[in-house]
């Protein structure tokens, strides 16, 4: 049997051709109706602070959700990564111009304001494969991991295609798990944590 490291690789070399080989059409689709699954997040119509991605290798993409918060008036904070390997998640003002990271990501520019994680109503996060147990695979750097470890606080939910679910995310140690996953088609609550 394969070490975890090793099933760890072969499952998102999988799922990453999985969702890149998606239309752009499905995409879109996608992308629209993954907003009905935000909405059924428990604290969403009273969460102020709200941590999200800019899709990437076919990541199902956020731009609606961005709009649906901008219009309820919430606060979006982006991923920064540190030099520390961390993530700090910093203030999206509509007016920036964010710059680009080591990964081509782009980022809010360096002099925009902090939230502690702590302080984050809701961290939703990229996702490569998913389990029903809050078992999350991501890109492999383990940056949410590090930064998320022992931190409460922020409700993590995880945005994927429906079709990134498998039967069981391989674990280490060191992974976070996710309260819950929103997908295009449905909202799932993690059963064992």
């Amino acid at each position: 049997m394969a070490d975890t490291h090793t099933r760890k690789l072969q499952l998102r070399r999988e799922l990453r051709l999985h969702r890149n080989n998606l239309s752009n059409s499905v995409q879109r689709t996608a992308a629209q109706a993954l907003v009905n699954s935000v909405t059924q997040v428990p604290i969403w119509p009273t969460s102020q602070r709200i941590a999200l991605y800019l899709a990437a290798d076919g990541e199902i993409d956020t731009g609606a959700i961005q709009n649906l918060a901008r219009d309820r008036q919430k606060q979006l904070f982006l991923p920064v990564i540190s030099d520390d390997h961390l993530l700090r998640f910093a203030y999206w003002d509509t007016g920036a111009t964010l710059v680009p990271n080591r990964y081509n990501i782009l980022e809010p520019p360096a002099e925009a304001r902090d939230c502690p994680v702590s302080a984050l109503d809701i961290v939703f996060l990229p996702v490569v494969g998913w389990d029903r147990r809050g078992g999350r695979l991501g890109m492999g750097g383990g940056y949410y991991d590090r930064t998320l470890a022992n931190i409460s606080g922020p409700l993590l939910v995880g945005l994927a295609h429906d079709g990134q679910q498998v039967d069981d995310i391989p674990r280490e140690s060191w992974d976070v798990a996710l309260d819950y996953v929103a997908t295009d088609t449905d909202l799932y609550s993690s059963t064992i944590k």
